[in-house]
């Protein structure tokens, strides 16, 4: 009998320090440090439309490839086009971050006809792919060989899909739908950048291939926005394709 009742208590023993209360609960320690406040300098252009990530290129979504058959005619027809004009690109799956912010039908742009590099890749709906991608054949490109006599080694863009509203405003970015791009920088074959933002005065050759981007891309997009419009394209082009009812074109 005694022996019995020593299991016993050994066995109460074993669980009251296996029972919840009984076992040591580890709690993550956050390192909380207060900071002095730095006085910085005013924002500019793309960083007071992006503040947090003044080069974001959007969301990569390399998950879950969709079922074949399910792709719209039109979007199917898009691809094609791309593909015909040497456009490297991959469908992403569809993104949905609530509210405006939705493209269902994404492609990854990696590289433009000629072998012209998009640093970093874009992430857009594939119209408004398609327009970049012809207006950079059409216009871009010849333009610059035409004053450079170089070709274009790569598009350096700022800004591509992105969730947020246009600056000052409750109205979605086209950013949101996949359809805006912001080109912040043209490099050429022989190793020259061009900087979009306003050139000096005697940059003559700058100034004659910017005013072309301005007025040839008015052929391809609904709006393209650069440096002198106002602060928040100082530093950049901004080109989308957004439906107006009137059919109004943004040029400035």
């Amino acid at each position: 009998m005694a022996a019995t009742f020593a299991a016993l208590a050994a066995a109460a023993a074993i669980a009251t320090s296996c029972s919840p209360s009984g076992v040591m609960t580890l709690t993550p320690q956050v390192d909380i440090r207060e900071t002095s406040s730095v006085s910085a300098a005013p924002a500019r252009g793309l960083q007071r439309l992006v503040p947090s990530n003044p080069m974001m290129a959007g969301f990569p979504r390399w998950t879950q490839p969709r079922e074949p058959g399910v792709m719209p005619s039109e979007e199917v027809a898009c691809r094609q086009e791309l593909r015909r004009i040497g456009v490297k690109y991959q469908d992403l799956a569809p993104i949905d971050d609530g509210g405006a912010c939705r493209v269902d039908y994404p492609v990854k742009v990696f590289a433009l006809s000629g072998g012209i590099a998009m640093q970093p890749a874009a992430t857009l709906s594939c119209d408004m792919a398609l327009a970049f991608a012809k207006w950079t054949k059409h216009e871009l490109a010849p333009t610059a060989r035409t004053r450079y006599l170089t070709g274009i080694g790569a598009i350096h863009q700022g800004s591509s899909y992105s969730c947020r509203k246009i600056a000052g405003t409750s109205t979605p970015s086209e950013h949101s739908k996949g359809n805006a791009l912001d080109v912040m920088k043209i490099e050429l074959k022989n190793g020259r950048d061009i900087d979009v933002r306003k050139p000096g005065f005697f940059k003559f050759r700058e100034k004659s291939l910017l005013k072309a981007v301005r007025a040839g891309g008015c052929e391809y997009f609904n709006t393209v926005l650069g440096p002198g419009y106002n602060a928040d394209h100082a530093d950049h082009f901004h080109f989308d394709i957004k439906e107006r009812r009137n059919g109004y074109v943004a040029c400035k």
